[in-house]
């Protein structure tokens, strides 16, 4: 009685081998782990202290994992958006000129949004509003920001006062740890290797001490690991819930983390054979949102590693249950972690930037009032250094060109309200 209550409540079916649940959630871990080094590192770029974001991540990412294995009973993987965690810090905080805390109680209203529309029919008719080829623009014009901050952060590309870009030293040992990490991550990756991106970011960082590239601290970080996360977790600022730009935040926010995720959780549960159970899934999703912004990291998303699991045979939540028991042993490595440097970290984001791009595969091109629209989404992007106003150049041309041609039906009634809101956007930036 008591082993069929168990199965039940993380979904494990009786013909489920628990074994191969195990083993899918240990290679899901593997796969996923290199996420609570990177997400930490950007975090730290918005300016929260390092190791708390490290904490801030694991945190997240076991209770998402939690809330899929026992509310979704499916084996995602949840763990902090790569895409999404760059929108918090480079447009939310240094774009739009929100302090962190404000940022994260962005995050933490916009769960609660997700929330909403994820326990109604909100999600479809939301889902409805933006065209596919401008969701799958977004994809992929965050794909290549994240791909310019990986070259930056790694020396290969530098900022240069004439040519804006130029190609970085490669005499200087952290570009060379770079290049040669980049290079072994793309080939792990390429071949299929369990944990690739693990083992590369850990290759690099050797590589980086064994060239001089990073230095040892003078003495290691003492103190308990949970030192210094009094400040963020709870540590949202709600001063800004007045100001128009909070609201154009969390409006935004919010688009990014229904499209992705309704778009991953989708594929994910097709693939386990179990379409049934997207809404469960969906759900524990939003709520774990809320819980990413209350512990001090950015959202989180179906992770794109659970198809590591899935492969692996994975079909119940022990899979995710799994994988966030061993996120939790993952705290006694954090003293550790803050020893990866920039130099390792940086190609991991390169990689992943390139991943996201494969999203132009699904995109109507023969149409050039889907493709221009589309295009400005994302090239502005990354050109602007801004998921913001990437985004506001191809939703307001989008309902123009469509216009232009005498094809005003097409556009779905909800997004003209939506270009409206990036028009404002605009007018507020140029009167502050």
């Amino acid at each position: 009685m008591k082993s069929n209550f168990w199965r039940n409540s993380v979904g494990l079916e009786p013909d489920q081998d628990w074994k191969r649940e195990w083993a899918a959630g240990i290679l899901s871990y593997f796969a996923s782990v290199y996420i609570v080094m990177v997400n930490a590192a950007i975090l730290h770029d918005a300016g929260m202290p390092l190791r708390a974001g490290m904490v801030a991540t694991l945190l997240t990412a076991i209770a998402g994992c939690l809330l899929m294995a026992f509310g979704g009973k499916t084996p995602i993987i949840v763990v902090p958006g790569m895409g999404i965690n760059a929108f918090f810090t480079y447009t939310l905080v240094h774009s739009m000129k929100l302090d962190w805390r404000e940022a994260l109680a962005v995050v933490v209203l916009t769960g609660v949004l997700f929330a909403i529309v994820a326990f109604t029919s909100l999600y479809r008719i939301l889902s409805e509003a933006i065209p596919q080829n401008l969701q799958h623009a977004i994809t992929v014009g965050i794909g290549l920001f994240l791909t310019f901050i990986g070259l930056q952060k790694s020396g290969i590309v530098i900022a240069h006062r004439t040519t804006f870009v130029a190609i970085g030293h490669f005499s200087d040992p952290a570009v060379i740890t770079s290049c040669v990490t980049l290079l072994l991550a793309l080939v792990l990756f390429i071949r299929g290797t369990r944990g690739g991106l693990l083992i590369s970011m850990l290759a690099g960082t050797g590589l980086a001490y064994l060239l001089g590239a990073a230095h040892l601290p003078e003495q290691m970080e003492t103190g308990h690991v949970f030192s210094g996360y009094g400040e963020v977790f709870t540590g949202m600022d709600w001063s800004g819930i007045v100001s128009l730009v909070f609201w154009i935040a969390v409006f935004l926010l919010l688009l990014i983390v229904v499209f992705e995720n309704i778009s991953l959780i989708s594929s994910q549960t097709l693939m386990i054979g179990r379409p049934e159970r997207f809404k469960s899934s969906l759900r524990a999703l939003s709520l774990a949102n809320i819980a990413a912004g209350l512990f001090g990291s950015s959202p989180v998303v179906a992770a794109a590693e659970s198809t590591a699991g899935i492969a692996a045979g994975g079909r119940s939540g022990l899979t995710s249950l799994v994988t966030g028991l061993l996120f939790g042993a993952t705290f006694l490595f954090i003293p550790l972690l803050a020893y990866i440097p920039d130099s390792a970290i940086a190609p991991i984001l390169i990689v992943i930037g390139g991943l996201m791009v494969q999203n132009v595969r699904e995109m109507d091109l023969s149409d050039m009032t889907e493709l221009f629209p589309a295009f400005l989404v994302m090239v502005m992007i990354p050109f602007t250094y801004s998921i913001v106003d990437g985004m506001a150049f191809g939703f307001i041309t989008y309902p123009i060109v469509k216009l232009a041609m005498g094809r005003g039906k097409e556009v779905p009634p909800a997004l003209y309200g939506i270009a409206g809101l990036f028009v404002a956007n605009f007018i507020l930036h140029a009167l502050l």
